[in-house]
């Protein structure tokens, strides 16, 4: 029989273990609003460009699928660097090491300028690139004008990530979110002036909408500049103070950390654009449905993306602190709310997927074929969103841990060796098209998130057993 004393202990213990899961979904949920606000406010300037550049014709939506093939194998090639400020920035805030703080967020401003004044001067070799893939000479030579405009945005974009970063790591993502806000209605009223030539300006075309979004970035990296060094919570970081200052021992910290991180978004990346060329080579139709449906899952994403940023603030304060339970707890709440998400937004993509393609090509006959063929990329991208989802959740988790190297092997594996050929497969000897490519994208996301989520499991597992015993 039990006795009283052990049934209200008992009793006290589930209240206590249900109180700290309710406590952590609060946590993260806080964080992860802000934070998935600002990573869609970022994505809705890039949905803007490209409706506007849709009302130029298809052949131009086309050539801005090709410029962000570029843009974002350059992009990724050091968003790791700058995307380790935030774990790095957490772990010293859960110490309780303001300085180690400051450090982290300059360590990743010396990585942005560093790597992205030669990666700037690549895209601007985007149409000799181009051509030497074996696209279109008409589509390469407009997706080389585009980024004329949009490549000088790689380095202000990276460093308000920094910024961002630190901004989250304090807890305090907020005035990144209202940089954003303020940014998007800025950046559709300066692309649209300067596409075509409104409000006084010059009538620039499609490199109108790539120098908009670079000179927005500019004021966004300014922003977040003057608000991390002179106002509340952020001033007394100093985050400006010794920025000229190396400290190669933290470098090397965040190389290790970063690098890794950059590794797997390229392959990440890569596997898109190369799904990319994949369509290109099948047609201007199929390339332009990939971009626009492409496009939409990247919208659904940036909130997991949020999601996944406040779980590695809230894994890295954890493990700050040498909290593993707290740690664990932590990245499952954040893998969950990720999933729940992504649910939801399946259905409803699902549900308006004749109506998706409008918003981009208009109600033209002329477009028709890309609208249906960008509505069965949507029914066939249901079956990876909540993947994609699981698998950025789980990967935030997993770098509040430091844990990088093992998820680069493992997205070496999901993507370029289980998911791009079966993309080719499918999509070519399989007979099924654009389709094919997509069902083949969708199995290599599926067995990236299964490792990763195992990954985490074990990782905090053991480190409970470890953590117990001590």
């Amino acid at each position: 029989m039990t006795s009283p004393a052990f049934s209200l202990a008992a009793d006290a213990h589930a209240s206590a273990k249900l109180s700290a899961w309710r406590t952590e979904i609060a946590e993260t949920f806080a964080l992860a609003v802000p934070m998935a606000l600002t990573q869609l406010g970022q994505v809705a300037m890039m949905t803007t460009d490209l409706a506007l550049i849709g009302r130029l014709g298809e052949t131009a939506v086309a050539a801005a699928a090709l410029a962000h093939i570029v843009l974002f194998a350059t992009f990724t090639m050091g968003i790791g660097l700058v995307s380790a400020v935030t774990p790095l920035g957490a772990q010293a805030f859960g110490a309780r090491s303001p300085r180690q703080v400051r450090a982290a967020l300059r360590v990743g401003l010396w990585a942005t300028f560093i790597v992205g004044v030669p990666l700037t001067w690549l895209q601007l070799q985007s149409e000799d690139i181009l051509l030497a893939l074996g696209q279109d000479p008409a589509s390469s030579q407009l997706a080389g004008r585009y980024l004329e405009g949009l490549a000088w945005s790689l380095v202000p974009s990276w460093v308000f990530i920094a910024f961002r970063g630190f901004m989250g790591a304090v807890n305090a993502p907020g005035p990144a979110l209202w940089i954003t806000l303020a940014a998007i209605p800025t950046n559709a009223v300066l692309a649209y002036a300067l596409i075509h030539g409104a409000f006084g300006l010059p009538e620039l075309g499609i490199f109108g909408a790539g120098l908009a979004t670079t000179l927005v970035a500019v004021a966004m990296c300014i922003a977040a500049a003057v608000i991390s060094a002179t106002c509340r919570p952020f001033r007394k970081y100093a985050v400006l103070q010794e920025l000229w200052r190396p400290d190669w021992l933290l470098m090397r910290r965040l190389l290790a950390l970063g690098l890794p991180i950059s590794g797997s978004s390229l392959l990440e990346y890569g596997v898109f654009a190369a799904a990319a060329l994949l369509m290109g080579q099948i047609g201007t139709s199929a390339l332009a449905a990939h971009q626009i449906a492409l496009q939409i899952a990247a919208v659904m994403f940036m909130v997991p993306l949020g999601i996944s940023l406040a779980a590695t603030v809230r894994v890295g304060h954890a493990i700050g602190r040498d909290d593993q339970l707290s740690a664990r707890r932590a990245g499952f709440t954040a893998i969950w709310l990720g999933l729940l998400f992504m649910a939801a937004m399946t259905l409803l993509v699902a549900l308006t997927r004749h109506q998706i393609p409008v918003l981009f090509l208009g109600d033209t006959g002329a477009a028709n074929e890309t609208a249906q063929i960008t509505a069965a990329l949507l029914v066939v991208g249901a079956s990876f969103f909540m993947a994609d989802g699981m698998q950025v959740v789980a990967n935030g988790a997993l770098r509040g841990r430091n844990d990088t190297r093992i998820p680069l092997l493992f997205a070496a594996l999901g993507f370029w060796g289980i998911g791009f050929p079966c993309s080719y497969l499918l999509g070519f000897p399989g007979g099924l098209g654009p389709s094919g490519v997509w069902i083949g994208l969708a199995v290599g996301l599926t067995v990236y998130a299964v490792l990763l989520v195992w990954r985490f499991h074990r990782l905090s597992r053991d480190a409970l057993t470890i953590s117990a015993r001590h």
